[in-house]
């Protein structure tokens, strides 16, 4: 089937463009901020609305720094020292989840030191706030036909605008379903069957490093990179030491707080 025609723009005020794809940040965004007030009151922490608003704002430039560091050096090294002034150039694209990731830890390990908070406590705010930020994103992803799955025959396969013509797996929509919408749920469910600091942090982490692996089966690999080892995709290697990783401190984290 064809690509349903979908404006990436959605408002045009004279030369100001407004697109589909920040304004899922920006609704991601919002939600976080209710999360985590919510979070902050189930838990009773001393958190006022400046600072949920505070580690909001915290979290948000570490998606963005973090998440275009890492796509220059997991992704595309060599073009951008090559080509230094493209460092900055976000709206052309380019940016990495695990580098957004990474990012949001370096934010929150300074909030949790400024406010005196528990680093595992803002890591479960993450976790339950991230998988929304993912299935927004991904939508956008999809309004913008990039980010396209590999060649198939199935009947829902789209021939997405800019590609070579062939059906492919819309694999944005299958992470848009499995690491926002199973994972959210995923990660509330544990964090009230385990209510251990870290838990739904943790979580998040394997969910996503399982998910992602899974999907990017489907999807088409960069461009720059193709296959690493003739089979594995760059986010592929990222991502399994995520779910191995978070396995493992989940399931010791459970057994901590199953012991009598």
């Amino acid at each position: 089937m064809n690509f349903p025609h979908i404006d990436p723009v959605f408002l045009s005020i004279g030369p100001l463009q407004f697109r589909w794809y920040g304004l899922m940040y920006v609704f991601s965004f919002i939600a976080t901020y209710f999360i985590i007030r919510s979070e902050a009151e189930r838990r009773k922490l001393p958190l006022t609305k400046d600072d949920v608003a505070d580690l909001v704002f915290y979290g948000a430039m570490g998606v963005v720094l973090g998440g275009r560091i890492g796509y220059i050096l997991f992704y595309n090294l060599g073009f951008y020292l090559a080509n230094p002034l493209k460092l900055l150039a976000v709206w052309e694209g380019g940016m990495s989840f695990h580098g957004g990731f990474l990012g949001v830890g370096v934010a929150f390990l300074l909030f949790s030191r400024r406010k005196k908070i528990p680093f595992l406590t803002l890591f479960d705010f993450a976790g339950l706030c991230s998988p929304v930020g993912l299935g927004l994103g991904r939508i956008g992803n999809f309004i913008n036909g990039e980010l396209y799955g590999r060649a198939t025959d199935v009947p829902w396969g789209i021939i997405f605008p800019g590609s070579d013509g062939v059906p492919r797996h819309p694999s944005q929509l299958y992470e848009a379903f499995l690491e926002g919408f199973v994972l959210f749920f995923i990660v509330r469910i544990m964090s009230r069957r385990y209510p251990a600091t870290g838990i739904a942090g943790c979580s998040f982490v394997a969910g996503y490093g399982l998910f992602r692996f899974i999907v990017e089966f489907f999807r088409q690999p960069d461009a720059q990179l193709g296959f690493l080892f003739s089979i594995f995709s760059m986010g592929q290697l990222l991502s399994l030491p995520m779910f191995l990783a978070g396995s493992f401190l989940v399931y010791r984290l459970a057994q901590q707080r199953t012991k009598p």
